[in-house]
Protein backbone atom coordinates (compact mmCIF):
# COMPACT_ATOMS: atom_id res chain seq x y z
CA UNK A 1 0.00 0.00 0.00
CA UNK A 2 1.04 3.55 -0.77
CA UNK A 3 -0.66 5.62 1.90
CA UNK A 4 -0.44 9.37 2.39
CA UNK A 5 -1.51 11.08 5.59
CA UNK A 6 -2.51 14.71 5.38
CA UNK A 7 -3.78 17.45 7.64
CA UNK A 8 -2.56 20.57 9.35
CA UNK A 9 0.21 20.59 11.93
CA UNK A 10 -0.56 18.73 15.13
CA UNK A 11 -3.14 16.30 13.76
CA UNK A 12 -0.98 13.24 14.53
CA UNK A 13 0.33 12.43 11.06
CA UNK A 14 3.83 11.40 12.12
CA UNK A 15 2.66 9.31 15.06
CA UNK A 16 0.13 7.52 12.88
CA UNK A 17 2.68 7.06 10.08
CA UNK A 18 5.13 5.41 12.48
CA UNK A 19 2.40 3.14 13.89
CA UNK A 20 1.14 2.14 10.46
CA UNK A 21 4.59 1.60 8.97
CA UNK A 22 5.48 -0.70 11.85
CA UNK A 23 2.26 -2.66 11.35
CA UNK A 24 2.65 -2.90 7.57
CA UNK A 25 6.43 -3.35 7.49
CA UNK A 26 6.94 -0.45 5.07
CA UNK A 27 9.03 2.72 5.34
CA UNK A 28 7.79 6.07 6.56
CA UNK A 29 8.35 8.93 4.15
CA UNK A 30 8.91 11.74 6.64
CA UNK A 31 8.27 15.39 5.98
CA UNK A 32 11.67 17.07 5.50
CA UNK A 33 10.63 20.38 7.07
CA UNK A 34 10.33 18.91 10.55
CA UNK A 35 13.96 17.79 10.37
CA UNK A 36 15.06 21.25 9.23
CA UNK A 37 13.13 23.03 11.99
CA UNK A 38 14.56 20.73 14.65
CA UNK A 39 18.03 21.61 13.36
CA UNK A 40 17.31 25.34 13.83
CA UNK A 41 16.14 26.29 10.35
CA UNK A 42 13.97 29.42 10.19
CA UNK A 43 11.32 29.78 7.51
CA UNK A 44 11.17 33.48 8.33
CA UNK A 45 14.68 33.93 6.95
CA UNK A 46 13.53 32.93 3.46
CA UNK A 47 12.36 35.26 0.74
CA UNK A 48 9.05 34.46 -0.93
CA UNK A 49 10.91 33.10 -3.97
CA UNK A 50 13.11 30.92 -1.75
CA UNK A 51 10.08 29.56 0.10
CA UNK A 52 8.31 28.77 -3.18
CA UNK A 53 11.41 26.92 -4.37
CA UNK A 54 11.61 25.01 -1.09
CA UNK A 55 7.96 23.91 -1.34
CA UNK A 56 8.50 22.70 -4.92
CA UNK A 57 11.72 20.92 -3.94
CA UNK A 58 10.07 19.20 -0.96
CA UNK A 59 7.15 18.05 -3.11
CA UNK A 60 9.53 16.68 -5.77
CA UNK A 61 11.65 14.99 -3.11
CA UNK A 62 8.59 13.29 -1.61
CA UNK A 63 7.49 12.17 -5.07
CA UNK A 64 10.95 10.70 -5.78
CA UNK A 65 11.06 8.87 -2.44
CA UNK A 66 7.57 7.47 -3.08
CA UNK A 67 8.64 6.21 -6.50
CA UNK A 68 11.69 4.57 -4.90
CA UNK A 69 9.50 2.55 -2.49
CA UNK A 70 7.84 -0.04 -4.76
CA UNK A 71 6.87 -2.27 -1.81
CA UNK A 72 4.76 0.54 -0.34
CA UNK A 73 5.09 3.33 2.20
CA UNK A 74 3.27 5.56 4.63
CA UNK A 75 3.94 9.28 4.11
CA UNK A 76 3.28 11.89 6.78
CA UNK A 77 2.59 14.51 4.10
CA UNK A 78 1.32 14.40 0.52
CA UNK A 79 2.23 16.51 -2.51
CA UNK A 80 -1.13 18.25 -2.09
CA UNK A 81 0.04 19.51 1.32
CA UNK A 82 2.87 21.45 -0.30
CA UNK A 83 0.42 22.93 -2.81
CA UNK A 84 -1.84 23.92 0.10
CA UNK A 85 1.06 25.70 1.82
CA UNK A 86 1.83 27.43 -1.50
CA UNK A 87 -1.77 28.64 -1.73
CA UNK A 88 -2.01 29.63 1.96
CA UNK A 89 1.06 31.83 1.53
CA UNK A 90 -0.45 33.63 -1.46
CA UNK A 91 2.11 32.36 -3.96
CA UNK A 92 -0.54 31.79 -6.64
CA UNK A 93 -0.72 35.58 -7.00
CA UNK A 94 3.08 35.78 -7.35
CA UNK A 95 3.36 33.01 -9.93
CA UNK A 96 0.13 31.88 -11.64
CA UNK A 97 1.91 29.79 -14.30
CA UNK A 98 4.12 28.16 -11.67
CA UNK A 99 1.00 27.45 -9.63
CA UNK A 100 -0.63 25.71 -12.60
CA UNK A 101 2.45 23.52 -13.04
CA UNK A 102 2.76 22.81 -9.31
CA UNK A 103 -0.93 21.84 -9.06
CA UNK A 104 -0.65 19.51 -12.06
CA UNK A 105 2.45 17.87 -10.58
CA UNK A 106 0.79 17.37 -7.17
CA UNK A 107 -2.37 15.91 -8.73
CA UNK A 108 -0.36 13.50 -10.87
CA UNK A 109 1.77 12.40 -7.92
CA UNK A 110 -1.14 11.52 -5.62
CA UNK A 111 -2.95 9.73 -8.44
CA UNK A 112 -0.37 6.95 -8.03
CA UNK A 113 -1.08 6.56 -4.29
CA UNK A 114 -3.55 3.97 -3.02
CA UNK A 115 -5.09 5.94 -0.18
CA UNK A 116 -5.00 9.52 1.11
CA UNK A 117 -6.19 9.88 4.70
CA UNK A 118 -7.16 13.31 6.00
CA UNK A 119 -6.61 13.62 9.74
CA UNK A 120 -9.03 15.90 11.59
CA UNK A 121 -8.14 19.38 12.80
CA UNK A 122 -8.72 20.03 16.51
CA UNK A 123 -9.07 16.41 17.55
CA UNK A 124 -5.69 16.37 19.33
CA UNK A 125 -4.22 19.22 21.39
CA UNK A 126 -1.92 21.44 19.30
CA UNK A 127 1.44 21.37 21.06
CA UNK A 128 3.65 24.43 21.17
CA UNK A 129 6.84 22.44 20.73
CA UNK A 130 8.91 24.98 18.84
CA UNK A 131 8.45 23.00 15.62
CA UNK A 132 4.77 23.51 14.83
CA UNK A 133 3.18 26.91 14.50
CA UNK A 134 0.81 26.68 17.46
CA UNK A 135 -1.84 29.16 16.33
CA UNK A 136 -4.94 26.97 15.91
CA UNK A 137 -6.60 29.40 13.44
CA UNK A 138 -3.56 29.32 11.19
CA UNK A 139 -3.74 25.53 11.30
CA UNK A 140 -7.49 25.56 10.54
CA UNK A 141 -6.78 27.70 7.47
CA UNK A 142 -4.21 25.17 6.23
CA UNK A 143 -6.58 22.31 7.07
CA UNK A 144 -9.45 23.74 5.05
CA UNK A 145 -7.23 24.27 2.01
CA UNK A 146 -5.81 20.73 2.32
CA UNK A 147 -9.30 19.25 2.63
CA UNK A 148 -10.54 21.25 -0.36
CA UNK A 149 -7.66 20.10 -2.56
CA UNK A 150 -8.19 16.49 -1.50
CA UNK A 151 -11.92 16.63 -2.21
CA UNK A 152 -11.28 18.15 -5.63
CA UNK A 153 -8.34 16.05 -6.81
CA UNK A 154 -8.35 12.70 -5.02
CA UNK A 155 -10.81 10.09 -6.28
CA UNK A 156 -13.48 9.36 -3.68
CA UNK A 157 -12.53 5.67 -3.48
CA UNK A 158 -8.96 6.65 -2.53
CA UNK A 159 -9.86 9.39 -0.02
CA UNK A 160 -10.72 8.82 3.63
CA UNK A 161 -11.50 11.29 6.40
CA UNK A 162 -10.45 9.90 9.78
CA UNK A 163 -13.22 10.53 12.33
CA UNK A 164 -12.26 13.02 15.03
CA UNK A 165 -13.45 10.56 17.68
CA UNK A 166 -10.61 8.14 16.86
CA UNK A 167 -7.60 9.57 18.70
CA UNK A 168 -5.27 6.78 19.87
CA UNK A 169 -2.53 5.71 17.42
CA UNK A 170 -3.50 2.02 17.46
CA UNK A 171 -7.18 2.84 16.94
CA UNK A 172 -6.30 5.21 14.12
CA UNK A 173 -4.09 2.58 12.53
CA UNK A 174 -6.85 -0.04 12.73
CA UNK A 175 -9.37 2.41 11.22
CA UNK A 176 -7.08 3.24 8.28
CA UNK A 177 -6.28 -0.44 7.66
CA UNK A 178 -10.00 -1.29 7.62
CA UNK A 179 -10.59 1.55 5.17
CA UNK A 180 -7.68 0.41 2.97
CA UNK A 181 -8.94 -3.18 2.90
CA UNK A 182 -12.43 -2.00 1.96
CA UNK A 183 -11.09 -0.49 -1.26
Amino acid sequence: MRIGLTGSAGTGKTTLALTMAGTLGVPVLHERMRERLRAGFSLHALTRAEHRALLRDDAEDLEARAAAAPAGFVADRTPLDFLAFWLCNGYAADDPAGTDAFAAQARAAVAAWDLIVVLPWGSLPLEDDGIRYANPWHQLHAQTVIEGLCRRWVAADRLAFLPDTVREPDGRCAWVLRRAQAR
